[in-house]
């Protein structure tokens, strides 16, 4: 067809350019005249092509069509008049002269909210369904006849900004072009406009969008965030017009901390606190509101209002500098009516209007990616050397953007202080669980409580699921450029880095495990593993495939690799902190949101690790950390419709369920790293120093709470005498006592119930008839201590030849020289499948047991050898799906084909 394109901006420019790509003629383009020298993005789209651009400051006088105007649009020849976005009042002479009359896009469900503040009141009046309509012109303006609608859901603290951004700009440009194909194929409805429900507010103007404080907070965010942009709610505060934007509702029950604000006419003065500004309605409840407007047009933060203004200016370095000089050309570009570009020069007042801001913010992306300014910091930073200050700060990562707000538990041990967070963290804040409800976290080392910790309920869970849905699906996690999410994960990992003392004091105090293991391999590992994982953000790639049944036309089909979604993450105590980061880094790195339960009892790292991300710069929901019971939480993450992934590492028994919960609740994708019960083979003709000093290792390394531990070994007969006493000797030299003490080789029992058990696990061993040398008892001192163990003579048939310890319990087997098949026989004769040893100098014998061995790792020679490069993960009950490694990351994605006929 033969389209006049009749608006402005850039969602007239994005309607135009498809409306060319679905092969229309655009004959004309109609919009405003050039505002202080530079054209409407559409104008400049249009002219770019070579298509005749129209720039009427009016169309009608006194109520009357201009002839002239009239005349030069009807030479056109229009076929359809198109209306994105159009401010102007365009004469009914226009709108009814093409064959297929006009269409108009309007930013509601018409008849709702009419009117040009539309968006406005659908906010303000709470409306939970917003959208917008193509409508058939009339000289109502937007009392037509409907063509096409699309609605959306209205998020509680969605802003005219963010709903625009998220649905009304994409699929209003879509929709209308929709609506343009519906007319050529005639198909396009008219359907009238019913009276009922119809409504017609006022323009929102600066004067009429003054705060009425006499309603319930509810009420008063509605008032603010319906006005947030244009025209920005306002109040008297301090005898000034001061502007509100960013607001939010806060919990019921919500206290907050700060410097009171005298607010004239509200139900109780504001709290300024480090969050922002605490307003209340006249219900009691609050809200909070982040930046604020003064009638200069300088904007701040609300939490600086008494603040006596901003940080000390930093010294640029050279590259900064040539930085500087570059978006110093960029401001000249803008604000052409300015001679030059002084460090004064003030961006609004030198007449940079709300698209500048846009074009300010992608100029500074081109020139320095990982600076991601937000237009809010244009307006906070109005001049120029504010401008570039706030761009270095981000540059440098010193910008803090919010600041976090952290109820510490502080200690003062391991000659340091620590502080840990000990709330739930729900989209970006540390919240108390529903109804305050907390338990106390239980030091091992002397049966001490730590703290009291938040306790997740039903409702928290749903809070968090919902938070990382809209993180994934409308948040900026999900639309960032790979490279840049692996800026941020590297960041995570360098502030853990930083960190690495106080979280493996921590981790030794939650856990139970000794310091320098938790320095070394608890912490020291998961720095390693967001590092790897970082790496791999912008890797991630499908294939091409040649297809042959699809004759005779030639065709192209190939693979995405895309992230699932929402993904929860159960992880079990051993190691609270290595564990979150074995399956979050690949979780993250594929380009998911994290709902993540820590056990119960050892929640404190993964809060600590919630604290990091959050300062790493993570945007909020990407991350929420849950602690709780598992089968109130665990559970309802399994049952959750929302979560697509449950990643889960823990018993055979609690793997099982989950796997069915997970069907049952929507088919989501599992993967489970359950039980061990790994056997590890010592032949004669071992190097025997290291078959000790390793099957030491492969037993006792972190108390023998490793999910890889050797459960089993079998030692050829002619060195089984030799192997046992030299290990005995060893276990003899081993120092149990406080793992923050630095000689300490042999910690407590994560908590009292696995001490209980591991008792009662040795006891039945003795009454079966295995032979215990060592240990096998509580020891008898504050905490959870149990003995380093060594049992022999033990037979297949018994209860701790088959079930898995996860203590240090050392469980040792005979058999006969030569035997090698019978061996592999009596290794694989188990339902778990994890991990598995081999220790001979016979590269041939080496080989071959390894290929035999029915385990997802087999180590030759060495144990617990394991890296972040290298895939961990079990056969039979002992699980599927892989940890660490590029395989690690099929686990978090989801694998589409595309086919295409050319």
């Amino acid at each position: 067809m033969k389209i006049a394109v009749i608006g402005q901006s850039l969602f007239g420019q994005e309607v135009y350019k498809e409306l060319r790509k679905d092969g229309h003629t655009i004959v004309g383009v109609f919009t405003i005249p050039d505002k202080d020298g530079k054209a409407d993005p559409l104008a400049t789209e249009a002219e770019k092509d070579g298509v005749a651009v129209f720039k009427f400051p009016r169309w009608r006088v006194k109520g009357q069509a201009i002839p002239e105007v009239v005349a030069q649009y009807k030479a056109t020849g229009a076929e359809l008049n198109v209306l994105p976005f159009c401010s102007q009042f365009i004469p009914m002479e226009v709108i009814d002269h093409p064959k297929h009359g006009s269409i108009i896009y309007h930013p509601s469900l018409l008849p709702r909210h009419r009117g040009a503040s539309a968006i406005n009141w659908t906010l303000i009046h709470g409306d939970k369904k917003g959208g917008f309509t193509v409508f058939w012109a009339d000289d109502g303006l937007d009392t037509g006849p409907i063509l096409l609608q699309r609605e959306c859901d209205v998020e509680p603290n969605d802003t005219v900004n963010t709903i625009y951004k998220r649905f009304l700009f994409p699929e209003g440009v879509k929709g209308t072009v929709d609506a343009v194909r519906l007319i050529a194929q005639g198909k396009a409805p008219r359907v009238t406009q019913p009276q009922e429900g119809a409504t017609y507010e006022c323009i929102q103007k600066k004067e009429n969008s003054k705060i009425d404080w006499n309603q319930t907070a509810e009420g008063l965010h509605n008032w603010i965030r319906g006005n947030d942009k244009v025209p920005g709610a306002w109040a008297e505060v301090d005898g000034q017009k001061v502007t509100f934007y960013g607001s939010s509702l806060m919990n019921k029950g919500s206290t907050a901390k700060g410097q009171a604000l005298e607010i004239p006419g509200a139900s109780q003065p504001g709290i300024v606190t480090k969050a922002g500004l605490v307003l209340f309605g006249n219900d009691g409840n609050a809200l909070l509101v982040k930046n604020l407007q003064f009638e200069d047009g300088k904007m701040i933060a609300a939490a600086q209002y008494f603040s006596s203004g901003s940080s000390a200016a930093v010294e640029l370095t050279e590259e900064e500098k040539s930085f500087a000089e570059k978006m110093r050309a960029v401001w000249q570009s803008i604000l052409t009516n300015v001679s030059h570009i002084e460090d004064s020069t003030d961006f609004f007042k030198s007449g940079a209007a709300s698209m500048d801001v846009v074009r300010l913010v992608e100029e500074v992306k081109l020139r320095a990616s990982s600076c991601q300014l937000q237009n809010e910091d244009i307006y906070m930073n109005t001049t120029f050397q504010e401008f570039i200050q706030k761009c270095v700060r981000k540059l440098r990562g010193e910008d803090d953007e919010e600041e976090l707000v952290v109820d510490y538990v502080e200690k003062n041990t391991n000659n340091m202080t620590i502080k840990m967070p000990h709330q739930l963290f729900i989209n970006g804040e540390f919240v108390d669980a529903e109804g305050g409800k907390t338990y106390k976290t239980i030091n091992p080392s002397d049966g001490t409580a730590i703290c009291d910790v938040s306790l997740a309920q039903i409702s928290d869970v749903d809070r968090a699921v919902a938070a990382a849905k809209e993180a994934f699906e409308e948040g900026e996690w999900g639309k960032m450029n790979p490279r840049d999410r692996g800026r941020l994960i590297y960041k995570l990992a360098d502030l853990m880095e930083q960190h690495q003392e106080e979280l493996a004091t921590i981790e030794s105090i939650d856990s139970g495990a000794v310091y320098t293991l938790a320095l070394k391999t608890h912490v020291g590992m998961s720095i390693q593993t967001f590092r790897y994982f970082a790496g791999w953000c912008d890797k991630i790639q499908g294939s091409t495939i040649p297809i042959n049944q699809a004759r005779p036309n030639r065709n192209l089909t190939f693979t995405k690799k895309e992230p699932i979604g929402v993904c929860a993450i159960v992880i079990p105590w051993n190691y609270p902190l290595m564990m979150l980061a074995w399956k979050t880094a690949a979780c993250l790195a594929a380009g998911n949101t994290v709902v993540l339960k820590p056990a119960q009892v050892t929640p404190l790292t993964a809060l600590k690790f919630a604290e990091l991300a959050a300062r790493a710069g993570l945007p909020k929901g990407v991350i929420n950390i849950l602690p709780g019971s598992g089968a109130l939480v665990g559970q309802r993450l399994s049952d959750h419709p929302d979560v697509r992934k449950l990643g889960f590492t823990g018993s055979t028994e609690i793997g099982k369920h989950i796997m069915k919960s997970c069907a049952v609740s929507n088919v989501k994708k599992v993967s489970l790293e359950l039980g061990g019960k790994s056997p590890l083979i010592i032949f004669s003709d071992c190097d025997m120093d290291k078959a000790v000093r390793m099957g030491m290792s492969s037993v006792f390394f972190n108390k023998g709470e490793n999910c890889i531990a050797a459960g089993r070994l079998f030692v050829e007969d002619t060195i089984h005498d030799q192997f046992v006493k030299r290990v005995v000797e060893e276990v003899k030299k081993m120092k149990t006592g406080d793992p923050l003490d630095r000689a300490t080789d042999h910690g407590p029992q994560n908590h009292k119930a696995h001490l209980d058990k591991l008792v009662e696990y040795c006891q039945t061993g003795v009454k079966e008839g295995a032979t215990l040398i060592c240990g096998g008892k509580q020891i008898q001192r504050p905490g959870f201590f149990f003995e380093p163990t060594v049992f022999t003579d033990v037979q297949d048939h018994m209860y701790i030849a088959i079930e898995e310890s996860f203590g240090p319990v050392m469980i040792i087997s005979k058999f006969k020289g030569g035997e090698v098949d019978d061996v592999l026989r009596r290794a694989n004769a188990t339902e778990y499948g994890l991990a598995s040893g081999v220790f001979t100098r016979d590269i041939s014998k080496a080989l071959y047991v390894s290929e035999r061995l029915n385990a997802g790792t087999v180590f030759v020679n060495t144990y617990n050898k394991t890296d972040v490069a290298s895939p961990f993960g079990g056969f039979k009950q002992s699980g599927f799906g892989k940890d660490l490694g590029q395989e690690a990351l099929n686990e978090y994605l989801k694998t589409k084909a595309v086919t295409i006929e050319y």
